[in-house]
């Protein structure tokens, strides 16, 4: 009787975990575009500077500092904001503290290691262009 009286709220916690799930890897994958988009365009910028001679090294720093940058931003961005939901939905939350302390450091633990490697591969991308290649890129 009592697993009869909480399969409506096992339901609505497990749909709430898939669509949490969904969530991050939508994240994933948009701050994996965004960053991979931020290297493409300057790409005849690349190709002058590897043409005046910057090594791989000197483009991954560029690269891993403009997504430094994204990331310092949109994590003070998303935070407040995050904070701001969270007391909003406090009164929907059933034995839950709204500023939950391990979600949050779970979630700044988990991107900045995701923009690591969202701007690693395309970063990566970018040293092997040939400057030729690059400067004739429009």
């Amino acid at each position: 009787m009592i697993g009869e009286k909480l399969l409506p709220e096992r339901l609505m916690a497990t749909i709430s975990g898939f669509f949490g799930i969904l969530a991050a890897l939508l994240v994933t994958i948009g701050l994996y575009g965004v960053i991979s988009y931020t290297v493409v365009r300057p790409t005849n910028e690349i190709g002058v500077r590897m043409a005046l001679g910057a090594n791989e090294r000197d483009v991954m720093t560029m690269v891993m500092r403009e997504a430094a940058a994204l990331l310092v931003v949109g994590l003070a961005v998303g935070t407040l904001l995050a904070l701001g939901a969270a007391r909003i939905a406090g009164s929907m939350l059933f034995g839950l503290r709204p500023h939950d302390p391990v979600t949050f450091s779970a979630a700044l633990a988990t991107l900045p290691a995701v923009a690591l490697v969202a701007s690693y591969i395309p970063g990566r991308r970018a040293t092997k262009v040939d400057p030729m290649v690059a400067l004739r890129y429009e």
